[in-house]
């Protein structure tokens, strides 16, 4: 098996060796390379002395202590967000420069060409990181005599190479599915953004020295990783690569498609109600079976943390409870078709939000969003256990009532969002990324207007008009 694994990946190295070659004889990468190698640590440098000489003026040495490391990881980030044209031009680029055809035209698979380019595109900015982390620690420890420990060490070692293959794995999709080099840069910014973001997430952890939480962002980083470097090679393909020479926006053409997904074969409502809307919850059997499994895990999550963060026992007491429930529920209007709206347009709203975050994270920050509700309830329940109250009582009254529409309002979204994620990740045979996206954005819009909409508007009015009267009695029986 290792020898055949050897065999498959040689074809794949000899064009990482051949581009990695190519790209260093160029001396506009190199000049960039050693440009940010030796300027920008020195800048931070220069920054990291003057913010330990600051604070130590007014006996604040823990702040400089937490700048240095955040200071690391940012000169770690930096090179890689300069270097990253490398990767955005590793396909349209020789495309645009008539260089490719040779290379399309060798008898390797779609995939070792596509992970040759891809490992040539990560060793100039891993190198430009790595010698630029190792000058500013060099520099650092010369000027204000810090070390890191070990631990922190290996985490922005491994956080560099794993920020590094997610925004090259990117931008070679980018490259992939762009027709011009100028349309890539363009593009690059929805990569440098959000791990700018991230970055700046990462900086919260470091500055509160929770430096455990890094592995958790490491580790998530790996999967976005493995998420986009399946997607590319999913959708890679030499023939569209070559044939490909500008990409127009159809909008009316893209709302027929949409059209034509959402209605299906059914020649009226009752046969699409009928017909249509069972064939997609067939399709999303497995993605809500998975939703299902999350949720469940989502409640365990949530009673997970009540030993962390628990509620006063005086404050789970029938009377303080009775006095907090009735107080609380006065921002809806209770037994009123206006109470009834407020609550389905919020839901409805979540429901929304959850599909954009979701359609902008291959899934991920959807699911993330409709886990809230269940960490609630799960961190409630575990309270209420702890008070002495049954669990299955406080469910039954304050959640049940609504929930029983609520919760399979939340797994049909959720799956539907978990297929809008993996259809950029799966190839469809004979159909464009477009074209299978649209296909999936249909199921979901199929969903929500067959299902979600009617059970979150059910779920709305047992929540305005009969949980009020379970939680009521709760308190008086």
């Amino acid at each position: 098996m290792w020898h055949e694994l050897q065999r498959e990946l040689r074809p794949a190295l000899t064009i990482t060796r051949r581009e990695i070659r190519d790209q260093f004889r160029d001396w506009r990468i190199i000049a960039p390379i050693v440009v940010l190698t030796i300027f920008f640590p020195g800048l931070m440098n220069f920054t990291a002395r003057q913010a330990v000489n600051f604070v130590a003026k007014y006996g604040a040495e823990i702040v400089g202590d937490r700048l240095i490391p955040f200071l690391l990881m940012v000169v770690g980030f930096f090179p890689i967000s300069i270097s990253l044209v490398i990767a955005l031009e590793s396909f349209v680029g020789e495309k645009e420069r008539r260089s490719i055809e040779p290379l399309l035209c060798t008898p390797l698979k779609d995939w070792q060409l596509y992970l040759g380019k891809l490992l040539a595109s990560m060793a100039p900015p891993l190198l430009a990181s790595y010698l630029g982390t190792f000058v500013y620690l060099i520099g650092v420890y010369r000027q204000v005599g810090w070390k890191p420990p070990l631990m922190l060490l290996a985490q922005i070692l491994t956080l560099v190479i794993v920020q590094t293959i997610v925004m090259v794995s990117g931008a070679v999709v980018v490259s992939t599915q762009t027709t011009s080099a100028r349309a890539a840069n363009l593009l690059a910014s929805f990569i440098i953004i959000p791990m700018a973001l991230l970055i700046q997430a990462e900086s919260v952890v470091m500055f509160w020295a929770q430096y455990n939480a890094l592995w958790w962002i490491i580790l998530g980083q790996l999967l976005l990783a493995g998420v986009l470097i399946r997607m590319g090679i999913a959708y890679f393909n030499r023939e569209e690569l070559l044939g490909r020479e500008l990409d127009m926006i159809d909008l009316p053409g893209s709302a027929r498609t949409f059209w034509r997904y959402f209605r299906g074969d059914a020649r009226n409502p009752w046969m699409w109600l009928t017909r249509e809307v069972p064939r997609t919850l067939r399709r999303l059997a497995v993605p809500m079976v998975l939703m299902s499994l999350i949720l469940g895990g989502a409640l365990l999550i949530g009673g997970g943390q009540a030993p962390r963060f628990p509620i006063p026992a005086e404050k789970l007491q029938a009377e303080n409870l009775q006095d907090g429930s009735i107080q609380g529920l006065d921002v809806i209007p209770l037994f009123s078709a206006s109470g009834v709206a407020t609550v389905w347009m919020h839901n409805l709203r979540t429901m929304v939000l959850a599909t954009l975050g979701g359609i902008f994270s291959f899934g991920i920050l959807g699911v993330l969003v409709l886990m809230l509700p269940l960490m609630v309830i799960g961190y409630f329940l575990a309270n209420m256990a702890v008070a002495g109250y049954s669990p299955l009582a406080f469910f039954a009254y304050f959640v049940l009532p609504h929930g029983i529409f609520e919760i399979p309002a939340i797994i049909l979204t959720g799956a539907a969002v978990l297929q809008l994620g993996a259809t950029l990740m799966t190839p469809s045979q004979g159909r464009t990324l477009g074209d299978a996206w649209l296909n999936a954005l249909a199921d979901w819009a199929r969903i929500m207007v067959a299902l979600v909409l009617p059970l979150l508007l059910a779920a709305a009015t047992m929540e305005v008009f009969i949980t009020p009267q379970a939680i009521t009695w709760f308190f008086t029986h």
